[in-house]
């Protein structure tokens, strides 16, 4: 395949552009104080609009391509880590694994928040086969190039109340200047029920992936994050299938599908040394990536009021889908 070498011309032209558009799109404050941006139906904030504006534009998708794709906050580091080793499998066993010395973020890159954003015109012609990339991005906005082409979409999905308050907490660690973040969950609520929040509405992002899921389940397979939690397992070997990579007898005779579960559960990826003590590019720690993980922890940070509410409005979003999560253990 021929490789395009992009001049900084084309590149400060593309920026320029996208500049320009971004000024115009409505805006409100997301949990960090910082601004989300409203563009063709999806809230941005502002570290991701540029390289998704680029991302949706200039991507040309390889049927060998794997998409991981999540809300933020539904598991997504996680789904990294299982995925890559799924993938990888058989250049590294789990106990040479560059997930021991290699944060999942760094592995797999993001589309909006890294390859395009960092420029806006990547040659990833130059990664190795398959690439597996992730996004934030809802189905409707993604490339067309992802949708026409054989690649395959893995898309993990949490439940909405302990979404966001994973996402209330992960937002509220970036220190901005001259930026005051929200005081509490409370105050930005109201706001997550119209459904303005990172990369939302939450029920367009979920259902988009849900539908594909059913009418294509050879190109989209939907994972939740409950089910991970509760057999691992089970959805490592859901996840090989899928990409028509199956573990095969011999494999799992040996128990390699129980090591690479151990090698990627969220206690073991949390106390690795990179991740406990190394920090992101962004400034950001990477133990900000693994917070508690519990299913149900919502309640310990909702009303019982604003969770009935939200919950609700969520249902009646998904109504007739045949969606349903589990909030608790």
């Amino acid at each position: 395949m021929e490789t395009t070498t992009i001049s900084s011309n084309e590149e400060s032209e593309v920026k320029d552009e996208i500049q320009g558009l971004i000024a115009s799109f409505p805006s409100e404050k997301n949990w960090d104080g910082s601004p989300l941006y409203f563009y063709k139906g999806v809230w941005y904030p502002f570290f991701a609009i540029r390289g998704a504006l680029s991302f949706q534009q200039h991507f040309i998708a390889h049927d060998t391509d794997i998409i991981l794709a999540s809300m933020p906050k539904s598991g997504t580091t996680w789904l990294k880590a299982l995925t890559f080793s799924v993938v990888n499998r058989n250049i590294y066993s789990p106990k040479e694994s560059p997930l021991l010395s290699t944060p999942p973020h760094e592995l797999v890159r993001f589309f909006e928040m890294d390859l395009y954003s960092k420029k806006q015109l990547p040659d990833l012609e130059q990664l190795p086969s398959p690439r597996i990339c992730s996004s934030h991005s809802h189905y409707e906005t993604l490339p067309q190039s992802i949708r026409d082409s054989g690649c395959k979409i893995v898309y993990i999905c949490r439940n909405p109340l302990d979404q966001v308050v994973s996402y209330f907490h992960f937002a509220r660690k970036f220190k901005r200047e001259n930026v005051n973040p929200l005081s509490s969950i409370d105050e930005g609520f109201d706001n997550v029920c119209l459904g303005i929040l990172s990369h939302g509405p939450f029920w367009d992002n979920v259902l988009g992936y849900w539908k594909a899921s059913l009418e294509r389940p050879d190109k989209v397979l939907f994972l939740k994050y409950e089910d991970l939690k509760e057999d691992i397992i089970s959805n490592l070997k859901k996840i090989a299938e899928f990409l028509g990579i199956p573990f095969t007898d011999k494999e799992e005779k040996e128990g390699v599908v129980e090591e690479i579960s151990r090698l990627c559960s969220l206690d073991n990826l949390r106390n690795l040394e990179v991740n406990k003590n190394s920090v992101r590019p962004s400034g950001l720690p990477n133990s900000s990536f693994f917070r508690k993980g519990e299913v149900g922890d919502w309640a310990n940070y909702l009303s019982p009021s604003m969770a009935e509410n939200y919950l609700k409005i969520v249902e009646e979003k998904l109504s007739g889908s045949g969606l349903t999560f589990r909030t608790s253990q």
